[in-house]
């Protein structure tokens, strides 16, 4: 892929965050990776997302060299890039504060899975990590999240659990593309949505059954996966 046409398609995955009403302000951001060339593309550092244009977009190296920019890249870079050292299977990292993920983040919540359209995406409780401490906050905070994500996730394929929550933070997903990242993202804030409507119509809300959690998952990214439609060409 030319990093041309990766900018381009970070970019739209940006844009889409604001079309989905997860971000105000400037605050999010969507990055991309060319895994050939070891090359990330991320939204610069606090530009507003009706005036970002695709050329702003920064593109660095895996430890963080400015290819080409001449934009400061967001200051969630270092935690971007832990992810994609971390996690190889991933393509595309998305960070919101959207703002029912946010609110279980402030909680020190994990998401439950109570039904089945949170089991159509994500294969179990979406996690929320320990807080940081004061150290890993004063020195290395951004790289430190990007640390603690992976602790957290431990050895779940993270394309199984394309998300979590970062204690009295916000949300992180990824995926196979950017956009496929900001996908996850929008899933992950309707089912925070929901979870959190659950609780408080029964704070006894048992999650979804185990066989029912595995069958919407596994119809969907199993090995026979029947949902949508076959592939002819």
């Amino acid at each position: 892929m030319k990093l041309r046409d990766l900018r381009e398609q970070v970019w739209l995955a940006n844009m889409e965050l604001v079309k989905a009403g997860l971000v105000k302000l400037t605050w999010g951001n969507v990055s991309g990776i060319d895994r050939t060339k070891g090359l990330v593309v991320i939204k610069p550092s606090g530009v507003e997302y009706s005036r970002l244009k695709p050329a702003q977009l920064v593109i660095l190296d895996l430890e963080g060299k400015v290819v080409e920019g001449k934009l400061n890249p967001s200051t969630d870079t270092p935690t971007h890039l832990a992810l994609y050292l971390g996690f190889h299977s991933i393509a595309g990292v998305t960070h919101t504060h959207s703002v029912n993920a946010t609110s279980f983040a402030q909680a020190c919540m994990q998401i439950p899975c109570f039904g089945t359209t949170h089991a159509d995406y994500f294969a179990g409780h979406i996690p929320v990590t320990r807080m940081l401490t004061s150290e890993e906050t004063e020195s290395d905070y951004e790289l430190n999240t990007g640390r603690v994500i992976i602790e957290c996730m431990g050895e779940t394929d993270p394309m199984h659990m394309p998300g979590i929550i970062v204690a009295k933070h916000g949300a992180f997903t990824w995926g196979k593309s950017a956009m496929d990242s900001v996908k996850n993202s929008i899933v992950l804030e309707n089912v925070a949505e929901m979870a959190g409507n659950t609780i408080a119509l029964d704070p006894g809300a048992k999650p979804v059954p185990a066989y029912l959690l595995r069958k919407h998952y596994l119809r969907r990214h199993g090995e026979n996966a029947y949902y949508g439609q076959v592939r002819t060409v």
